[in-house]
C-alpha cells in the first residue's frame, strides 16, 4: 500500500534519514520508535506525501509518490487518516463539525448524517459533540483527532504520537482503538517513543516494531 524503498531526507544539507526502506502490507500493524528527533515524524511526511524524498521512491498505492500532482496526491491522502501531534482543530467550530471536515471538503458532507454518530459512540464522544475543541480535554482532543483521521475510512492510520500529551489510562484507550481499526483491515502505522505501550500493546496485536538509529530502520527484537 504504501513503500519506502531506500529513501534519504534531511534538512540543512544534513541527511536525517538515510537509505531507508519501509513496506506497509495491507492489514497490517507497526511501531515506529526512536529518540526525539530521529526523524520518526519525516518518516510519516513522506509516507503520505507531504515531503518529496530526495533520492530513492516512495510508492503510494502502486504510484510514485514524485510524480503525483497536487490533485492526485489530495485523492491519495483521502485514503490515508493522519492523526498528528499537535492535533490541531478549528476552534470556532464545534467538534463534531472540526470531526467532519475532511467529508466537507472532498464534498461529502452528506455522509456525516450517517457516520457521524456511530463514530462519535465508538471513540466515546457523542455527550462532547457540540463543545468547542478548548472545552475538551487532552484525552478528548485525542479521540477526536482519531475520530477525524477514520472519517473518510481510509486504508492506512498513521498516527504520530498519539498517546505523547496523555495518561496512561488514556493511552492504552487511544491503542485499543487503533488496535480495533486494524482488526476491520485497515493498515496502522504508530511512532511512538513509549516503550511500556508497545510492550503492552504487543500482547493485544501481531505487530512489527521498528527503530529508527542513525536515519536506519532497524527492527526490534524480542528484547524490547
Amino acid at each position: 500500500m504504501i513503500e519506502l524503498q531506500k529513501v534519504s531526507y534531511g534538512y540543512g544539507g544534513a541527511m536525517l534519514l538515510s537509505q531507508l526502506s519501509l513496506s506497509l502490507a495491507p492489514g497490517t500493524f507497526h511501531f515506529l520508535t526512536g529518540p526525539s528527533g530521529a526523524g520518526k515524524t519525516t518518516l510519516l511526511k513522506l509516507a503520505y506525501a507531504d515531503l518529496k524524498a530526495k533520492t530513492g521512491r516512495v510508492q503510494i498505492f502502486g504510484k510514485d509518490a514524485a510524480g503525483l500532482d497536487r490533485d492526485q496526491v489530495a485523492l491519495a491522502r483521502r485514503r490515508i487518516g493522519v492523526v498528528h501531534q499537535d492535533c490541531q482543530f478549528l476552534d470556532h467550530l464545534s467538534i463534531a463539525e472540526n470531526i467532519v471536515l475532511p467529508l466537507t471538503i472532498s464534498g461529502r458532507h452528506a455522509e456525516a448524517g450517517k457516520n457521524l454518530p456511530e463514530l462519535l459512540k465508538w471513540v466515546g464522544l457523542t455527550k462532547q459533540a457540540d463543545q468547542r475543541p478548548p472545552e475538551l480535554s487532552g484525552g478528548e482532543r485525542q479521540r477526536a483527532a482519531l475520530a477525524r483521521a477514520v472519517i473518510l475510512s481510509p486504508d492506512v492510520i498513521l498516527a504520530d504520537e498519539p498517546t505523547g500529551n496523555v495518561d496512561w489510562e488514556m493511552s492504552q484507550r487511544l491503542m485499543k482503538l487503533l488496535v480495533e481499526l486494524n482488526k476491520m483491515g485497515k493498515t496502522v502505522l504508530i511512532a511512538t517513543h513509549d516503550l511500556a505501550m508497545i510492550r503492552a500493546m504487543k500482547t493485544e496485536v501481531s505487530a512489527r516494531v521498528s527503530r529508527l538509529k542513525d536515519g536506519q530502520l532497524v527492527q526490534a527484537g524480542a528484547d524490547l
